[in-house]
């Protein structure tokens, strides 16, 4: 692609004379991946700053750098100094792959928990309505039915376009994207046009990075005050932060709501271990989920899916059909009728709802939580959730979750400095997440239900800064069988 056509939308300060007829062949914003020909965008990031890393991008090929302060120049390379920081880098990553986002209805989903389930959600339930989309989650991202793994929730703006062209060019007419509170403060949808987005709720997390609530607040806010005019809004209106959403929105504003009045309400009939009788605006529909938090996500999905101009006894019948996504909520049934469920609940508000679901089915065994915390993240939710836990559990295995590069002895501690000293004396510490689990089915009376929380569809562990293979579901499997024989 030529120069000229890359820097529409970045204001630049200085081109020193460049030829805008130039072709591009690659964009780069790490030095390492860069080729002949290639653009290197050099920007300041939060860890590391790419203006260090100039030279690396010419020995690799790059030819043409971008950069946001005066830099010792080569000879041979055309140098533009820039204004702006991250969202240049998105700006131009759109330019380069032809503003793919317009090609398709985008629809962004945001909020601390739920995205997942929700984004996937809708992805599978378009497919089922014919359509071919692409799906931007924390799983794993698709293209059509082909699979790619994801690093990050959200990608960096380079790849994201990269994958968002690969959707148009395949015939995809939907996107359904987790848009997290990282890539919009790091400007990684920046020059993305979104159909619609979607707000879950705002609860305890990522504070370790944004400081403070309200910086999180604004990041996810953020999302709604850039929705064009043409597009839809669709917040929770049983989470008080879904009026500070759209506020000064231009979109199309609707709200949902499992508890009382909104332009989709969704209200639970019966409940079971299998799923629910959920009832939305009038129309029944058994789900295969339990628990409110999946009732307000199904009246979010289903309010999503009308906007979007789908049909509602289609999208009812689908809904009937859908499944839970990969460990969320996703239970097993063992021997003596023992029922272990994996969660991704890793806040304290997942793991109130998670719990609160469970204890309103009476077991009639124990409810036995699974939980930790992770490494090098956010510390005070640590001890509330060592609380919560105490609230609903008749007994607690406290373990590690991904440790990272803190020690896992200082992070139980951490969450035993929130429990009483009774839920202290029915509470086990084990370090190692694999006996844990172990310990805790073994230990688990006839018709027990034993939530392991945490990680959900996560396979490996994080120990001292290395990944290790660990995934619950299938520690679960094998030990199941293996008391099964």
């Amino acid at each position: 692609m030529r120069l000229q056509e890359l820097l529409r939308g970045v204001q630049i300060k200085e081109n020193n004379g460049i030829n805008r007829e130039k072709e591009i062949t690659t964009l780069c914003t790490d030095s390492r991946k860069c080729t002949p020909g290639a653009l290197f965008i050099a920007v300041e990031g939060a860890e590391s700053d790419g203006h260090n890393y100039i030279d690396a991008a010419i020995e690799n090929g790059a030819t043409t750098i971008v950069c946001q302060r005066e830099v010792e120049r080569r000879e041979g390379i055309d140098y533009l100094l820039a204004e702006g920081g991250r969202e240049m880098v998105a700006t131009i990553a759109s330019n380069f792959y032809g503003n793919p986002s317009k090609e398709l209805n985008l629809v962004g989903v945001t909020g601390t928990n739920g995205k997942t389930s929700i984004a996937t959600l809708l992805y599978r339930l378009f497919t089922k309505l014919g359509y071919s989309c692409g799906l931007l989650s924390t799983i794993a991202n698709y293209v059509g039915e082909k699979r790619y793994e994801t690093i990050n929730t959200t990608p960096g703006p380079i790849e994201l376009n990269a994958l968002l062209r690969q959707m148009a060019n395949s015939g995809c007419e939907y996107c359904f994207m987790e848009v997290s509170s990282h890539a919009l403060d790091q400007q990684r949808t920046a020059g993305l046009h979104f159909r619609g987005a979607i707000f879950t709720n705002l609860t305890h997390d990522h504070l370790d990075y944004h400081k403070s609530f309200a910086n999180y607040l604004a990041c996810k806010k953020s999302l709604f005050d850039n929705l064009p005019k043409e597009a839809f809004a669709l917040v929770n209106a049983d989470d008080r932060n879904g009026k500070v959403m759209v506020q000064n929105c231009k979109a199309q504003i609707s709200t949902y709501s499992c508890r009382g009045y909104a332009d989709f309400c969704g209200k639970v009939i019966e409940k079971s271990i299998e799923g629910m009788l959920l009832r939305i605006n009038g129309t029944e529909v058994w789900c295969r989920f339990i628990g409110m938090h999946n009732a307000s996500n199904l009246t979010a999905i289903y309010g999503a899916a009308i906007l979007l101009g789908a049909e509602s006894q289609e999208v009812i019948r689908i809904m009937s059909e859908l499944t839970s996504v990969a460990g969320r909520l996703e239970y097993f049934i063992g021997p003596r009728n023992i029922i272990a469920v994996v969660d991704y609940a890793h806040t304290p508000d997942a793991l109130e709802n998670v719990l609160r679901t469970l204890a309103d089915l009476k077991p009639a065994g124990e409810l036995i939580c699974l939980f930790g915390c992770g490494g090098n993240r956010d510390k005070s939710k640590r001890p509330e959730m060592g609380a919560i836990a105490g609230k609903y559990a008749d007994r607690i295995v406290v373990t590690s979750d991904n440790p990272r590069f803190e020690d896992p002895a200082e992070i139980m501690n951490d969450i035993k400095a929130g429990m009483e000293r009774s839920v202290l004396s029915r509470s086990l510490f084990i370090a190692d997440r694999r006996e844990a689990i172990r310990t805790a089915i073994i230990m688990a009376k006839e018709s027990s239900i034993v939530l392991v929380a945490g990680k959900g569809h996560e396979d490996y562990q994080i120990i001292a800064g290395v990944k290790h293979h660990l995934d619950d579901r299938e520690i679960i499997k094998e030990l199941f069988n293996e008391l099964k024989g």
